[in-house]
């Protein structure tokens, strides 16, 4: 029998874009999925069971109860106001799910550091005009809508950009969460002419046209994948310690030009990496015995 599976995207929400007397109600889908990344569990050396964590207090060392536990905001050094559930709930956003924008602005004045987590708009019941007229009007005038979006007790800043044919959605950071460059030391140097067409000539050589992000993928986590699969083959890993590069003092202008002069880097290829059958999937694989080297006639 073969198992069908169903690919389409499952709304996480739903929600209301307003502007002026217009309203476009629209379901929310997540634009990103979470990495299968690697995670190591703590465990006891002695017999391998998993530990617990606990609360213990820093003042006397006592372990304290999950029912115990209370929330406080530290006012001054070691100093703390406490609250309790219903006066932090009372504080929350209420949670209207209505998009509202306020401004529409060109998309190259938005620096890409306030971008946060993405979201999928499409049209819910009844919007389905509505969201293509605003879609396709921000794509003909090349601008984004800046609106303010409450949901689960807090009030986010948000950006919707047009993109794919319908809208996306971006949760942006606050101008007091992104640091200001200035904060970054910099030392004064100039750039000779030379210098800047070299690297020019440099970036040419392997530039795209288009970003292609099918090309990359996370080797390290690949690596990790592998060396799992070989403990639990019971093979024993040894690592070998990479010692880091020194700092080196160069001529900039002779190495951009053993860079030009050099293979031409080539770009990643497009293609998706081979899977690799999962643990459960290879320990169902029935194994074949090991291959014998015949023996040889002894020597009369």
């Amino acid at each position: 029998m073969t198992i069908i599976k169903d690919m389409s995207a499952r709304s996480t929400g739903t929600a209301t874009i307003s502007f002026g007397m217009v309203s476009i109600p629209v379901k929310l889908y997540t634009a990103t999925q979470p990495s299968s990344g690697i995670s190591f569990h703590l465990l006891h050396a002695k017999d391998g069971s998993r530990v617990r964590q606990q609360f213990v207090c820093a003042r006397d060392g006592e372990v304290v109860p999950r029912d115990e536990v209370v929330k406080g905001y530290e006012f001054a050094r070691d100093r703390y106001v406490v609250f309790t559930p219903d006066e932090i709930k009372a504080l929350e956003e209420k949670a209207t799910q209505a998009i509202e924008i306020s401004e529409f602005i060109p998309i190259d004045k938005v620096d890409p550091v306030y971008f946060d987590k993405p979201y999928y708009l499409g049209p819910d019941r009844g919007g389905a005009k509505a969201y293509r007229l605003l879609a396709e009007t921000m794509a003909r005038t090349g601008r984004v809508a800046l609106a303010r979006w409450a949901a689960r007790g807090k009030q986010y800043l948000v950006l919707l950009r047009p993109a794919h044919g319908g809208l996306v959605m971006h949760q942006l950071l606050y101008a007091d969460e992104v640091r200001p460059f200035s904060d970054v030391p910099q030392q004064p140097v100039e750039v000779r002419e030379q210098e800047l067409k070299l690297a020019t000539q440099l970036v040419d050589q392997i530039a795209s046209d288009a970003f292609h992000p099918e090309s990359y993928h996370d080797d390290v986590k690949q690596r990790v994948l592998e060396a799992v699969q070989r403990k639990v083959e019971g093979e024993e890993i040894r690592v070998t310690p990479v010692e880091a590069p020194g700092a080196q003092v160069i001529d900039l202008v002779e190495a951009l030009k053993a860079s030009l002069a050099g293979p031409r880097a080539e770009r990643p290829a497009a293609s998706a990496p081979a899977e690799r059958p999962s643990l459960a999937e290879r320990e169902t694989v029935e194994r074949k015995p090991a291959r014998r080297e015949p023996r040889r006639a002894k020597k009369k």
